[in-house]
């Protein structure tokens, strides 16, 4: 069974008045529009995390001249044969 742990927050008049309304067009508890806007919050905190790591991982293919599927399986073919 889930529990809930209960937080007191502050919001600002507008936001408040804001959410309030959204809870009632959606029909849901004002808990659970502020449950999906932490989960959106999250997703995009996320996802920007994930573009910044490949990013970081396709300027090092680039510095290493990979720039195909092709490139990369040379390159880990040539990796795995100085290995041996």
């Amino acid at each position: 069974m889930a529990t809930a742990v209960k937080k007191t927050i502050s919001l600002p008049p507008e936001l408040a008045k804001e959410v309030e309304e959204i809870a009632r067009e959606e029909k849901k508890p004002l808990s659970a529009i502020i449950q999906d806007a932490l989960r959106l919050a999250r997703k995009e905190r996320l996802k920007k995390e994930f573009y910044e790591i490949q990013g970081y991982w396709s300027r090092k293919a680039k510095e290493k001249g990979i720039l195909t599927e092709n490139d990369l399986k040379k390159y880990l073919s040539l990796a795995v044969i100085e290995r041996l």
